[in-house]
């Protein structure tokens, strides 16, 4: 039985000497077609066209001879090596690497890529991958079959990026295009692809940072800031600890859509936007959407305006995993439940405003918690109250599915 095999990454480059020395041994080979057809492959080999890796591995496993896996790029990079590592197939797994195709893209697109998010698309983390491309700058996206170029053109509608895609890397058929996100559903494109996705006023500092992908660390420490950070007075929901205790309660993160309904100054949502989700923030005032716009630029964040009344502004958005009603009432957190989010948060002025939303989001099949937040500043210099605020915060969840 086998206890060994030998992954190989290939990214259109000559196989290596370490490469050729483990294929020329092998008496089975896995891998794409396009892999199966190299030379170099034994021709009494048995070949198995790579489909499920789990398959694959389980055939490997009992097969007596020495194995090898080929893969394009580098196969510990979203590749098969975890797959073949799990312990219930009892495989050792060696690796000869290659160079992998996100960095062959960015190689193509003459760009730099250790301030790049990197995500897989398929059909069940397509919308969380473009959720990531709402939120950052530059993406690169490991396509798949049903969630490509296209499907993530259609799914950014609204949203401007540019697309570098990248088509069937380190072939004679390689092709790299560049188009606008929106240009992207008008095409068929090749199998396997990459797209870079560009977009978006903030940027990484010209100098590089020192950790890949997004800095979380980056801008001011605080989950909530000064109300003078945000241009002027804060509306009656948008008080610092009632916004840290709505962060806290919705818990936004990378790969998230958050919808934050009457946005005031934009505080909320620029916050939601520095823990890595996306955001769309609605308001029916143009000043409102203004302030959002420069808050959303001064931190050097992403935020999708949109001018609009609720509820009905709210029917073509794209789906939310958690929501903000920071105005609007009952009526909206109503319309909002209907969408099914995982997460809602208000509050209300007053316990009975507090009760009937609260018995709208049972009805709707939330667990619902409330609680009074007072709070009371005070001027440290003679420990004065200078300002006092009270709200009902209401934050809704749905119950934890159980497979």
């Amino acid at each position: 039985m086998a206890d060994r095999v030998t992954v190989i990454g290939w990214d259109g480059s000559p196989l290596t000497a370490a490469a050729r020395s483990a294929l020329g041994a092998a008496t089975l080979v896995a891998g794409a077609a396009h892999h199966l057809a190299l030379p170099e492959v034994p021709p009494s080999a048995e070949r198995i066209r790579l489909g499920s890796v789990a398959l694959a591995a389980r055939r490997i496993a009992g097969h007596r001879g020495t194995a090898v896996v080929l893969a394009d790029g580098d196969p510990g990079f979203f590749g098969v090596v975890r797959t073949l590592r799990a312990p219930e197939f009892g495989l050792e797994v060696e690796v000869v690497p290659a160079v992998s195709s996100v960095a062959a893209a960015f190689a193509r697109a003459g760009m730099p890529w250790d301030d790049a998010q990197v995500v897989v698309a398929h059909r069940r983390t397509l919308r969380r991958a473009v959720n990531v491309c709402r939120a950052h700058t530059k993406v690169a996206v490991l396509t798949s079959p049903g969630a490509g170029p296209a499907e993530l053109g259609l799914l950014l509608e609204g949203v401007h990026r540019t697309f570098v895609i990248c088509e069937e890397l380190g072939t004679e058929r390689e092709q790299v295009t560049v188009v606008t996100s929106d240009k992207a559903p008008d095409h068929t494109w090749r199998d396997p692809n990459v797209v870079i996705v560009i977009g978006g006023p903030a940027g990484a500092a010209e100098s590089g940072g020192w950790l890949a992908g997004r800095d979380p660390g980056a801008g001011p420490r605080g989950w909530t800031q000064p109300g003078e950070t945000y241009d002027g007075p804060l509306g009656e929901g948008e008080t610092d600890l009632l916004r840290a205790a709505q962060l806290a309660r919705l818990g936004p993160r990378v790969g998230d859509l958050v919808w934050d309904i009457g946005c005031g100054t934009g505080a909320f949502a620029v916050e939601a936007a520095r823990a890595g989700a996306a955001v769309i923030a609605v308001d029916r005032k143009l000043d409102a959407c203004a302030r959002t716009d420069a808050a959303a630029r001064r931190f050097g964040v992403q935020a999708q305006i949109i001018q609009g009344s609720a509820p009905h502004v709210l029917e073509n958005l794209p789906e939310p995993d958690v929501v903000r009603v920071g105005g609007g009432g009952a009526a909206v957190v109503s319309a909002v439940a209907d969408r099914r989010p995982q997460r809602i948060v208000t509050h209300a002025a007053t316990r009975d405003a507090a009760e009937l939303i609260g018995r709208d989001l049972t009805e709707h099949g939330y667990d619902v918690e409330c609680a009074l937040l007072q709070s009371v500043e005070l001027d440290t210099r003679a420990w004065t109250e200078t300002e006092r605020s009270v709200a009902f915060l209401l934050s809704a969840a749905l119950p934890e599915r159980t497979v």
